[in-house]
Formats: C-alpha cells, structure tokens, sequence
C-alpha cells in the first residue's frame, strides 16, 4: 500500500491544509455521530485531521489512529482536540491493549489498503479492538459505478473556499488498473490570491462488496447490516457505497 507517512498529500503540512475543505463528509459525520450515541468509547482509525473524533469525545474515552503527523497536528489543535487521545500509528499493526464500543473508519479511508493482505490487516486491527458487544462501521467507493470514468483535471475543476486563504481552485486526476483494483490520482489545488500551486499523487483500492465480506468473515467479524448510502439506505449492486456495519463473531 501507500503509506500515508510519506505520501505527500497526508504528510506535507502544505497539503494536508486543504484536506477538510475537500474532504467534507457531512452526512457520514451525522450517520456516525448517530450511530455513536451509547457509546462510551470510541476508535476513530485513519482519524485524519480529527474532525469526527473531536466532535464526538465529549463525556467519551476517544482515541484517533493517524499514520500521518501533519494530520495529527491539524487534529490536535482544532477545537475539542485535546479530548482526544492521538496516537500515530499504522491501522494495520497498532495495537492499543484497549477495546472500544465502536471503532470507526470513515471517509473512505479503507481504501488506502491497497492489498487483500492489507485490507485484512486492519480488519484484524478492528477485531482486536471491538468490545464483545461493540460494533464497527467503515465506507468504501463501490467498484461497479466506475465513477472515475471520463474524469479529469479539466472537467473537475472547481472552486472552493478556504477558511484563511480564500478562494482555491481544486481538481482531481484519476487513472485506474482494472488488474490491481487500484486508482492512481492526482489531487491539485492553486490559490487564487497567490497562484500558488500544490498537487501530489495517492492511490486506492476499489473492493468488490463479495470479496469484502470474505474478508470481513476471515477476521472474525459478522456485518448486521450493509448500507449502500450514508443516508442509511441498504445496499444494493448499483449504491454508491459499501457500508458494513457490525460486530465480533
């Protein structure tokens, strides 16, 4: 896989300021924060720049998992962030000696696991750190909508804006292996102000739901639930997410 400590795009503080504005996953965030209600601790694994954690560890134990520093340092210093415990590590091997009532990996962060391999590394890390009554949630692109089709750095060009540097134009270059499973993208963004620009490359994995919920089985894990969509309606070949929700076995 790609490790988010030295990929650019998580590690370089230049780029990791812009991952909220682009990242805006709003509807997992109320999905999530629902889901968490009578959760008295919580593992937040791939916790970025802590949005979600910090939100959610009033009157809660909440640990965030990030490989990357420069996320950890956005994550610490936002507000709420020093109710959290941060630890950087990697969610395929960290291992906390604790278990939580929910362990989370949301915006679509499973997808950096860029092998079978891997994925059940952190499906294992997931199982180890589960309550016996707790649950799990996570979210991956669905592989059939093929969304990245016809995409390019042209026809996503958007604009947005930045909290302190003002109007940003952002887009998004993907190129796919259907071999591997894996997208290739560039993410680049320039400031307006400035003419500034910053662009760096990652890489994902697309997983169908099927090999998925072998995985899932192979770590001792049982889904009670798929969601096709964070607005919670079930999955389905052509949703546009695959989402697991469930327990230990």
């Amino acid at each position: 896989m790609t490790d988010p400590r030295k990929d650019p795009l998580y590690r370089d503080p230049a780029l990791a300021q812009f991952y909220d504005l682009v990242n805006r996953w709003w509807i997992d965030f109320d999905y999530c924060t629902s889901l968490a209600a009578n959760a008295a601790s919580i593992l937040d694994l791939g916790s970025g720049t802590g949005e979600l954690a910090a939100a959610l560890a009033p009157k809660r134990r909440v640990t965030g998992v990030d490989p990357a520093a420069a996320m950890l340092e956005i994550a610490r210093n936002r507000p709420g962030g020093d109710e959290v415990t941060w630890v950087q590590a990697d969610a395929r091997t960290v291992r906390l000696g604790e278990r939580f009532d929910l362990v989370l990996l949301t915006g679509h962060v499973f997808q950096v696991f860029l092998s079978q391999e891997d994925q059940k590394a952190a499906l294992d890390t997931i199982a180890a750190h589960l309550n016996p009554d707790g649950r799990f949630i996570f979210d991956s692109r669905n592989p059939r909508l093929r969304t990245w089709e016809g995409r390019d750095r042209h026809n996503s060009l958007h604009r947005l804006e930045h909290p302190q540097l003002g109007t940003i134009e952002a887009w998004n270059e993907p190129v796919y292996d259907d071999a591997t499973k894996i997208l290739t993208y560039e993410n680049g963004y320039r400031i307006l102000a400035t003419g500034q620009a910053f662009s760096a490359s990652a890489q994902i994995r697309y997983t169908p739901q099927e090999e998925l919920a072998a995985l899932l089985e192979a770590s001792g894990l049982v889904v009670d639930t798929w969601l096709g969509s964070w607005d919670g309606g079930p999955y389905h070949p052509e949703a546009k997410e695959i989402i697991p929700i469930g327990r230990l076995a």
